[in-house]
């Protein structure tokens, strides 16, 4: 068990989710190094139930009124939040060194927004802050001297490669290809629930995971670099490596590459995030065995077959507020499809027709960006209701 030379206080936001539950187990391997002052959760709460009694939190903060409630009487010392105002009151807490934002979807912009505010470092698995209002946290976490460490694999690899490194050319972005890399037209035309969620590579929660087989993830990862690293999106590229070894790559302006490899295994960028600036070895993963992988492979990605990467990229460039159409869009058709609602091919077809016909808000607020969204999801499942009666 590696040891801390600090006790960093931490609270994590979505702790029974797949980044969450390996958080906390990248805390139990490092000696001394963690205090959990905070967790929240939404509708797991067998899971979180056994989270608090094993890491004792000072704060939790549930989805609804009612769980919130039968927290409190099991845990009378225990302050509980529920809902959105719980999420921002934790994020609030003024004892916390380090917010791990590990929620899913919009609920994570206020709590990451909120805490910049309170001059806390951020640790963020939360994509959809930075598509939705990447320049305004961006712009806050400069004013607050805050640090945004990224946690998904993709900007973890950039953020070691680039290292304060100023004469960097180009991001390269690697993606899997996902289940349907191989997959003819018709097969994605048919293609089941099942299908979609067989990633080849990667154990992550059902959203995610439909995102990657249409490949709307690596272009809503490519919004998200865009910020973090306040590189142009023509100097952002994609790269299809289906082994999944080298997580991404910065090329430099004299031709150098340097490349972040490593197995696939999320342990890896959570723990360097939450240990943050020190390289503590916690979670001991395999290594990596270049005589093993016997080749990297790396494709063009296929616009033709994947249509949303470049939907996502020309929304990105839009700026304003089509970013938040197209995650909203996106988010609500991905939503219809895990419930059967609505085709594989209908996801995109969705998107396209709300960001096509889309009327963005130039220089928008937080409120703004949150009564698009709501616009935009409101909009997105009467269609979907409408092609359910046509059906």
């Amino acid at each position: 068990m590696a040891e801390f030379n600090k006790v960093k206080r931490i609270a994590i936001l979505g702790s029974t989710g797949s980044i969450g539950t390996q958080a906390l187990e990248v805390t139990d391997n490092i000696k001394n190094g963690f205090e959990i002052v905070a967790l929240s959760a939404g509708s797991n709460i067998e899971l979180f139930t056994k989270q608090i009694l094993k890491y004792n939190p000072m704060f939790v903060s549930v989805k609804n009124k009612e769980d919130a409630d039968k927290l409190q009487k099991q845990f009378p010392s225990l302050y509980v939040f529920y809902g959105e105002e719980g999420l921002k009151k934790l994020a609030e807490l003024p004892m916390v060194d380090l917010f791990l934002i590990a929620v899913s979807g919009k609920i994570g912009l206020i709590p990451t927004i909120t805490a910049i505010q309170n001059n806390k470092d951020i640790a963020l698995a939360n994509k959809e802050t930075l598509v939705m209002a990447g320049d305004i946290v961006m712009k806050s976490a400069k004013e607050h001297n805050v640090k945004i460490l990224p946690v998904d694999s993709e900007h973890s690899a950039i953020f070691q490669c680039i290292n304060n490194e100023k004469n960097v050319k180009h991001l390269i972005i690697t993606a899997s290809g996902g289940p349907f890399r191989n997959s003819s037209y018709e097969e994605m035309k048919n293609a089941n629930l099942d299908e979609a969620l067989s990633h080849p590579r990667w154990k992550m929660g059902k959203k995610i995971t439909v995102d990657s087989a249409t490949l709307m993830n690596k272009g809503l990862e490519i919004i998200e670099a865009h910020h973090l690293f306040n590189f142009k999106y023509e100097d952002i590229k994609v790269v299809i490596h289906p082994q999944s070894y080298m997580h991404s790559a910065v090329e430099f302006d004299d031709g150098s590459i340097i490349a972040q490899l490593g197995i696939p295994s999320m342990h890896i960028p959570i723990q360097y995030a939450l240990t943050y600036p020190q390289r503590c070895i916690g979670i001991e993963t395999e290594s990596f065995d270049f005589i093993k992988a016997s080749k990297l492979e790396f494709y063009e990605p296929d616009f033709e077959k994947f249509p949303s990467l470049n939907l996502a990229i020309e929304m990105g460039k839009k700026g304003g507020t089509y970013t938040v159409c197209l995650n909203a869009a996106n988010e609500e058709a991905v939503f219809a499809f895990l419930n059967k609602k609505i085709a594989f091919l209908d996801i995109y077809k969705i998107t396209k027709y709300m960001c096509d016909n889309y009327v963005p808000v130039t220089n928008p607020s937080i409120q703004d960006i949150l009564n698009e969204d709501e616009k935009v999801r409101t909009e997105v499942k009467n269609i979907i209701e409408k092609m359910r009666v046509l059906l």
